[in-house]
């Protein structure tokens, strides 16, 4: 079992990216890029709802990063860190509960 634990912990430090953003991180670093070349709001908006979170509520600054309160298609509350230049999904954390 304990051999089970150190591989298991093993792996996943070598699989998760160095860089790896946590949903509500205030310091998240996405970019380099400055400000005045970031997608508009209402283009990550758009990114997030075809990534899966429908019902969009807030958008915000945190860091180099946008994040994005929504609801999920299944009515689940999310908090989704995006890249502001890539509009790719850097992380996301949901609640249990449906709204």
């Amino acid at each position: 079992m304990r051999r089970l634990f150190c591989l298991v912990v093993l792996v996943s430090q070598l699989a998760l990216p160095a860089g790896l953003v946590f949903a509500g991180d205030r310091t998240a670093d996405c970019t380099q890029e400055p400000q005045a070349r970031w997608m508009s709001p209402a283009a990550i908006s758009q990114k997030a709802v075809a990534a899966g979170y429908p019902d969009i509520r807030h958008v915000v600054i945190i860091g180099s990063c946008y994040e994005i309160e929504a609801l999920t298609a299944r009515r689940r509350r999310a908090d989704v860190v995006m890249d502001p230049i890539t509009g790719d999904v850097v992380a996301a954390s949901m609640g249990s509960d449906p709204e």
